[in-house]
């Protein structure tokens, strides 16, 4: 269980992020429970987090909980509290976080995890606005806004039965979607920087000098399985890992794992059908085709590199003087809008 004392500074200007948090925004100030869903590293509890400090509960208590750690008979007593001689080791009674959340929020982060015994309780004190501890029979009223947050498909969970379709109609009053990181490669090279200033403090160096154009562009071209979490790592391991702190930061260490004394690998994945394509539309003018197309490359290499022409050269295989010519072949504009 955790407790923000004030809101995490948020990054991101990607178009599907910018929609997400106007969501955040418009749901915030309702009372009403929300799901925060989204693949892992995301950063889902930020966004939970957010809901809170954007709500007109911001002044009381926010708890966060991490469903997938405690065992079923703990989660429920840590919940909902218990009273003294409810079981063995039971010395005194126990206040759960729905009563120390009472004004405020309560973040069931794993979701997912949570039994079906615990759900049915859950429902009633979103319900009722009630809850009793383990062990006692006097019935408490609180008032606690409920946000749950998962990386699991809690409607296909329910139709197999591992979750209570009824708790489920009852949380997802909305859903916020929280975009993986391929969605917002906007956000990157910011979020890489960001991070890499922080570390290079936690270091004590003097400043953080940036990345070399190569590196960069390996930003870019990641798939990030991990999100913005794989993300981070992935800065901080590089920047600690640098021998050359003074001078732009040239190598990404994308796999801690990565030695060449590392164990044979003993499984691998099954390789993914390829995609199969569509067939051309034709008759078509060739020329003007593979020129549109280029453009088109152009033109998102430059976005993604944030207008940078040499990170944007390095995305598209060609020398920077290779590129410029291109630039000014189909004028493209060098600045952003």
């Amino acid at each position: 269980m955790s407790r923000d004392l004030q809101p995490q500074t948020i990054i991101g200007e990607a178009p599907a992020f910018l929609e997400m948090l106007e969501h955040v925004s418009r749901v915030a100030p309702l009372s009403k429970p929300v799901l925060v869903v989204g693949e892992r590293g995301t950063g889902k509890e930020l966004i939970a987090s957010r809901l809170h400090f954007l709500s007109d509960r911001w002044e009381d208590t926010l708890v966060k909980v991490n469903c997938a750690a405690l065992t079923e008979s703990i989660l429920e007593s840590e919940l909902f509290g218990h009273e003294a001689g409810a079981f063995t080791g039971a010395i005194k009674a126990h206040v759960g976080h729905f009563e120390r959340a009472n004004g405020g929020t309560l973040v069931l982060d794993e979701l997912a995890t949570i039994s079906l015994r615990v759900q049915e309780k859950i429902l009633r004190a979103i319900e009722y606005g009630e809850i009793q501890r383990v062990g006692g029979s006097d019935v408490i009223r609180v008032d606690v806004r409920i946000v749950g947050s998962t990386n699991a498909d809690l409607r296909q969970l329910a139709a197999d039965g591992g979750f209570r379709q009824d708790l489920l109609d009852r949380l997802a009053f909305d859903v916020i979607t929280v975009p993986p990181l391929r969605e917002r490669t906007e956000d990157i090279l910011p979020l890489a920087f960001a991070f890499a200033v922080n570390m290079a403090a936690e270091l004590r160096y003097e400043l953080f000098p940036g990345f070399s154009a190569k590196a960069s562009s390996a930003l870019l071209k990641h798939n990030w399985p991990g999100n913005v979490r794989e993300l981070k790592n992935t800065i901080e391991r590089s920047v600690y890992r640098s021998t050359e702190p003074r001078k732009p930061l040239k190598g990404i260490a994308f796999d801690p794992f990565d030695s060449p004394f590392k164990l044979a690998e003993t499984a691998r994945a099954t390789p993914r059908p390829a995609a199969q394509r569509r067939p051309p539309l034709l008759p078509m003018d060739l020329t003007d085709r593979m020129r549109e197309s280029e453009k088109e490359c152009i033109e998102a290499a430059m976005s993604r590199a944030r207008f940078n022409q040499k990170i944007a050269a390095d995305l598209l295989g060609l020398t920077y003087h290779q590129l410029r010519g291109k630039l000014k072949k189909h004028d493209i504009d060098t600045r952003p809008e």
